[in-house]
């Protein structure tokens, strides 16, 4: 069981701010001077808390963007973060994936990063119009293993709207 000081402490989280915001006001109507240099240290170590989320972020994607495809669990397993926050970015990765080239995919509770060379080639043999099973036989050496794999990129890239229509579809749209 946590200590009651550490369960207080992540209860206040980032809101220490305002708590020494409301204590630097007591103290200007003391000595303004030291009311000054309080705010200004606040400030410093308020901005500070910002950057190691903010380098996380982009330890993530450049070390994601390196890759063909992984899952969450190499990711955490390399970055040394809990699953539970590598999950969460790549939750937030899939929601705001609308333009950008690569693709996240949620498939049986694990999320999973396609690089932008993988997805071009998996639409180009979309556009064929080939099957489930023709796409992965086409797909194994990118490391897709499976068909739910394949219609799980399938699905999420027709969700986007950013599959390409089958050559044959085209055809009879035009007629």
């Amino acid at each position: 069981m946590p200590k009651k000081y550490v369960v207080f402490f992540k209860s206040i989280g980032r809101q220490w701010v305002l708590i020494l915001i409301l204590v630097i006001i007591i103290i200007a109507f003391y000595n303004a001077t030291v009311a000054i240099w309080l705010t200004i240290i606040t400030i410093i170590i308020y901005i500070i808390t910002f950057v190691p989320p903010l380098v996380y972020k982009s330890r993530l994607m450049k070390f994601v963007q390196m890759q063909e495809r992984i899952e969450d669990k190499q990711i955490a397993r390399y970055l040394n973060k809990p699953m539970q926050k590598v999950q969460e970015r790549m939750f937030k990765l899939s929601e705001k994936q609308d333009n950008k080239p690569w693709l996240v995919v949620f498939l049986n509770k694990q999320y999973i990063f396609y690089r932008d060379d993988i997805v071009e080639k998996f639409n180009q043999l979309l556009e064929k119009g080939l099957s489930e099973k023709e796409l992965l036989e086409n797909m194994q050496g990118s490391k897709i293993s499976t068909r739910a794999e394949v219609k799980a990129m399938k699905d999420t890239l027709i969700r986007l709207s950013r599959a390409r229509q089958p050559e044959k579809q085209k055809i009879e749209e035009k007629k």
